[in-house]
């Protein structure tokens, strides 16, 4: 098959050197001659050409005029244009260079010059095309490998999350509801810049899908304990207690394991502090305010109000009102009382997810 013909645009106001540069160049390339800038314009309207010859001393539009216009518009930006001109000062070179001129041909030009400079141009401007679609491409095939890697991830934390509600069906359908909720907390602090230093670091894709194993340390706690239908003693609900400290070692395992750590490192966060408490009187490691992990306070508000609207075999489910009268009574003393805030502002958006889940199942 052979090659299409590539365009090449003459522009001069000179017709003895529009007829010397089209016989100089016809014979390879289908070449359209222009008398001023004012019609190659229009001309570029319907058609775009492969390179530009464009003359700099023309009357009314300079081609320094047409070759700002050429740049600052998006369909002819990329056009390569090579001056021709019978001026020999470097100033002018410089100017016409510095406007995106590839080259700077003086006049009178030779055929043979001519024809070799747009030959070696042409060919560089192909190059570069194949370049980019070969980037393109490859950028393609990294976003669908990570897209697999991503979604394979997604599929190993929701079975092991399923594992977890399968020991705890007390609990039944909370790691969704809870990753919901978290959700909207993020959408919320996103949306009013809140924390911006902090959320601008994280891949909220890994994000919200690693708060999934935040109750994972809970497959090694006693089926005594976690099946238990009735409130827990003392002593069982320090055995309960552990299952943060279970979860950060059974996720560390898993890291020493894999290279890709991105959604482990949020994941043993949830794990290890969704139960800490902003005055400090929570658990495992008593930690207090803002050392306490920014995912782990947010986590806590979305963990406690699926508890409050929840039924258990030792309490009642309490309404979405009662719930959120509790978490605001808890702000500054269990709560972030930043987060109760934003909390405030999205409630209704929490209860509809509840709703929506107790229509559904």
């Amino acid at each position: 098959m052979e090659n299409k013909r590539q365009k090449v645009m003459l522009v001069d106001d000179n017709i003895t050197n529009l007829t010397v540069g089209k016989n100089a160049l016809q014979d390879k390339y289908d070449v359209f001659t222009i008398p001023s800038g004012e019609k190659l314009l229009k001309i570029l309207e319907r058609s775009v050409p492969d390179l530009i010859l464009l003359d700099i001393d023309m009357p009314e539009m300079t081609g320094y005029d047409v070759i700002k216009i050429l740049k600052e518009t998006e369909n002819t930006a990329k056009i390569p244009v090579i001056f021709l001109t019978a001026k020999t000062d470097p100033e002018d070179e410089i100017k016409g260079l510095s406007l995106g001129a590839i080259d700077y041909i003086i006049k009178p030009f030779s055929p043979p010059l001519l024809q070799k400079r747009i030959e070696m141009h042409l060919l560089v401007e192909q190059q570069a095309k194949q370049l980019q679609d070969y980037n393109d491409n490859l950028q393609e095939m990294v976003a669908a490998k990570t897209k697999t890697v991503f979604e394979l991830q997604n599929a190993i934390l929701q079975t092991v999350a399923e594992l977890v509600e399968c020991r705890d069906d007390i609990t039944g359908g909370h790691i969704e509801r809870t990753q919901s909720f978290l959700k909207i907390m993020l959408n919320k602090l996103i949306a009013e810049g809140a924390f911006k230093d902090i959320i601008s670091t994280w891949e909220l894709e890994f994000l919200v899908q690693s708060a999934q194993l935040h109750d994972v340390g809970k497959i090694s706690i006693k089926d005594s304990v976690l099946g238990k239908p009735g409130r827990l003693t003392p002593e069982e609900f320090e055995e309960m207690k552990k299952h943060t400290v279970f979860g950060e070692s059974i996720i560390e395992k898993i890291e020493k394991n894999t290279t890709e750590q991105t959604f482990l490192t949020h994941a043993k966060i949830f794990a290890g502090t969704h139960h800490e408490k902003w005055d400090g009187t929570g658990y495992p490691k008593g930690l207090k305010g803002e050392s306490i992990p920014l995912q782990g306070r947010i986590m806590a508000i979305a963990d406690v109000y699926d508890a409050l609207i929840s039924e258990r075999p030792y309490k009642r489910a309490f309404t979405h009102d009662e719930a959120v009268k509790i978490i605001c009574e808890g702000s500054g003393t269990q709560f972030d009382p930043i987060l109760v805030g934003y909390f405030i502002e999205v409630a209704d958006e929490f209860n509809e997810v509840a709703r929506k889940y107790r229509e559904n199942n």
